[in-house]
């Protein structure tokens, strides 16, 4: 059997795939593992946990602001030349992480790597997008979503087993193996023309000042920071009106489909979130589990994202993007009920409940990102999905937030009922997520 010309380009672009999911799978544990080190580097540089802090929310200020930064520079350059520059901006940030040997040197460390990292999961929707077919994007989507859920999972297991067994430094050369991807990318990936274009510099500092000032407000909740975000926004809308080739064009903004994308997008990141910042601490302080097994209880959830990746991605391809995540939505409905009634009972319905969450967040994850590639039009596929990437950043710094503040209201001293308090809020999310992309499915059918 002789397959054409682009069914044979199609294949090896899926090979291309897998290789972006390994160094996805890298950068996603990256962000997780060095949070268990935490403590750690307080205790050596003698911080304060707000200084501390600005180790885990800086770098995920910097990731949401160069993450639409380079799928917008993917318009006019090759997309094999800007994972490359990012993919080497992150390994030489983790050479300069390993021998950090006070705060500041370690902080600028972390920031470098995520200007780098932020190319790698962006950069690698845009190309499954771009290159592989339609019939086979959705198991594409799928491998790239399920290999960051992947790292999510084992950051805390490596993060910890590192931590404890070497010093925190030593996170960093993990990390460093991902410049390996570099000479197959090049032999793998296509080599595009550069096009011609006017990047809009003032329109992306005026996105970054903006989602900037928003994180800031959900870490301090100062108000000062959300009326800054507000005038950058503003500003920010203004400019895309005004100028020929905007840093976001405002065609995607007066999108009614891909604005309620966007809303489910942020729901469920935020979701997941803050189910990752509330079971260790419901692990420790309910249950009396230590790191080491709150690893190994939420580690179980990623691995069946990982294994079903081919599964999730068949089923968008069979069934389409829209059924697949209604499915995503019952499943993690299926889980905050789970939380909410079965949690307080016992540690191993955590392990459970997260299971279900795990495999429809990477579900939502893929169909939604497959969806977006779908029905925009070409030419605003690449900001599109980039936007998407940005609120993934923003609903995760959220999540984690709001999860504080929920404990904080029910009870400061971690009881059963101030996590069940917690969780009824995400069921309540879901429902409101649900009902948007129900509005959803009604206007596209």
């Amino acid at each position: 059997m002789k397959f054409s010309s682009s069914e044979q380009a199609g294949g090896n672009y899926f090979k291309t795939i897998i290789i972006l999911s390994i160094a996805v799978w890298l950068v996603v544990m990256n962000t997780t593992m060095f949070n268990v080190a935490l403590p750690s580097v307080l205790s050596e540089f003698s911080l304060s946990p707000s200084q501390g802090a600005w180790i885990v929310s800086g770098y995920s200020i910097v990731l949401a602001i160069f993450t639409i930064t380079y799928t917008r520079l993917a318009d006019y350059f090759p997309i094999r030349r800007l994972l490359s520059l990012g993919i080497l901006i992150f390994g030489l940030s983790s050479i300069l992480g390993f021998f950090a040997e006070n705060f500041v040197l370690l902080l600028i460390a972390r920031l470098c790597q995520a200007v780098g990292a932020a190319a790698i999961p962006g950069l690698s929707m845009v190309f499954a997008g771009r290159f592989i077919p339609m019939e086979r994007r959705g198991r594409a989507m799928a491998m790239v979503a399920s290999a960051s859920a992947l790292g999510f999972g084992l950051g805390p297991v490596v993060g910890g087993a590192i931590t404890d067994r070497l010093e925190w430094n030593y996170l960093f050369i993990v990390t460093v193996f991902v410049v390996l991807v570099i000479p197959m990318l090049f032999k793998m990936m296509p080599d595009e023309q550069v096009r011609r274009g006017a990047f809009d510099i003032i329109g992306g500092i005026l996105t970054g000042l903006g989602v900037t000032s928003f994180l800031l407000f959900t870490s301090t909740f100062n108000w000062y920071y959300l009326i800054a975000g507000g005038l950058f926004i503003f500003l920010l809308w203004q400019r895309i009106n005004r100028t020929d080739l905007p840093f976001i064009q405002p065609e995607l903004i007066k999108n009614g489909n891909y604005r309620k994308i966007l809303y489910v997008t942020y729901i469920v990141f935020c979701m997941h979130f803050a189910l990752l910042f509330l079971m260790p601490l419901m692990l420790q302080h309910v249950y009396g589990k230590n790191p080491a097994v709150v690893g190994l209880i939420i580690f179980p959830g990623a691995m069946l994202s990982a294994v079903a990746a081919v599964f999730v991605g068949r089923l968008i391809d069979t069934y389409g993007n829209l059924k697949v995540m209604i499915l995503a939505h019952l499943l993690l409905i299926t889980a905050a009920l789970i939380f909410y009634f079965l949690a307080p009972v016992n540690e191993y319905m955590i392990m459970l409940g997260y299971m279900f969450v795990s495999f429809g967040f990477s579900s939502l994850s893929s169909s939604s990102t497959n969806e977006v590639s779908r029905f925009l039009p070409r030419n605003l596929v690449s900001a599109g999905i980039g936007m998407k990437q940005q609120m993934h950043y923003i609903g995760s710094a959220s999540g984690s937030v709001l999860a504080g503040i929920l404990l904080e209201i029910g009870d400061a001293s971690f009881t059963v009922s101030s996590f069940k308090l917690a969780f009824l809020i995400l069921l309540l999310l879901m429902v409101i997520s649900s009902s948007i992309l129900y509005r959803y499915s009604k206007k596209i059918v």
